[in-house]
């Protein structure tokens, strides 16, 4: 299938982004729209959101990628994953603008770029549908437990560890410090609050978890989670879901698929790991 793929500039605010839409000959009703995450431009790492965004429009969908303000070649000031409803409102106008035959569209977010895609989704009607990849729910707390549960437990099975310990090159001193402030995290009963949403916003006040968990419950759309096997990020969201009976009551809905990729770290950083992604996104994206 033929595509066209090309530059493309938008208003949002008094600043311009940019971006580049790819666009098979006969787009689907269906279009993507990939919300970077970190700090990240449009290409993504490994360049997983050129390949995606070609993959799709060849196999008939249409796919829009964008700098937010402050990053790549986006002008404004630089912001975070917490504040881009107005540069992903505005994308999504444009993909319209751009493609009249477009109805809806599906956001497709990798690690903070999911949650701000849980942040938007439910306030545009446009948006039918989410592929959140590697979710970004931490907390200090939840970090900590993921590190004990994932990583020191793992440690202690390192041929690595044990030979410094013979060897005399261990350094008990950090060690100790290091696993003090991690145990004590995630002990500690201070509950993070999440700063970045609006003051008048009525979920303001809520933790990073529970402003994400209020997304997902008022989206109403279709939900793909796709999660890397070997990725502390994805293990953490697994943890802190796991342990809430709200998030596993929103998550065993049946709206809700998930994925997972055994051997894939956080980026998708092999090729097969990548392909694999698309193939999915594809075939869920068609599949309704």
């Amino acid at each position: 299938m033929n595509i066209d793929e090309r530059g493309i500039a938008f208003p949002c605010r008094g600043d311009w982004l940019y971006g580049v839409l790819s666009q098979p000959e006969h787009p689907s009703q269906r279009g993507v729209v990939l919300v970077v995450g970190g700090p990240q431009y449009r290409a993504g790492s490994h360049r997983q959101f050129s390949l995606l965004a070609r993959y799709l429009a060849a196999n008939g969908i249409a796919a829009l990628r964008f700098d937010y303000r402050g990053m790549g070649d986006s002008d404004g000031m630089a912001r975070t994953f917490e504040n881009i409803d107005d540069d992903i409102r505005c994308a999504i106008d444009h993909i319209f603008d751009q493609i009249p035959q477009l109805r809806e569209v599906v956001l497709w977010g990798l690690c903070d770029g999911a949650s701000a895609s849980l942040f938007y989704a439910h306030c545009d009607p446009r948006v039918r549908g989410l592929i959140l990849l590697n979710p970004w729910i931490r907390t200090e707390q939840g970090e900590a437990k993921a590190y004990l549960r994932h990583y020191y437990a793992k440690r202690l099975f390192n041929a690595d560890l044990w030979s410094k310990v013979f060897s005399g090159r261990f350094d008990y001193k950090s060690a100790v410090q290091s696993a003090y402030r991690i145990v004590g995290s995630s002990l500690g009963v201070r509950r993070p609050v999440f700063s970045g949403a609006p003051a008048s916003s009525p979920e303001g006040s809520l933790s990073l978890p529970d402003r994400m968990l209020h997304g997902l419950t008022a989206f109403d759309g279709k939900v793909l989670l796709i999660l890397s096997g070997k990725d502390l990020t994805a293990r953490e969201f697994v943890d802190v879901t796991s342990g809430s009976r709200r998030w596993r009551r929103a998550l065993e809905s049946q709206r809700v698929q998930r994925r997972e990729l055994a051997e894939a770290n956080h980026t998708f950083s092999q090729r097969d790991w990548r392909d694999q992604v698309a193939h999915w996104t594809q075939q869920w994206v068609r599949s309704w």
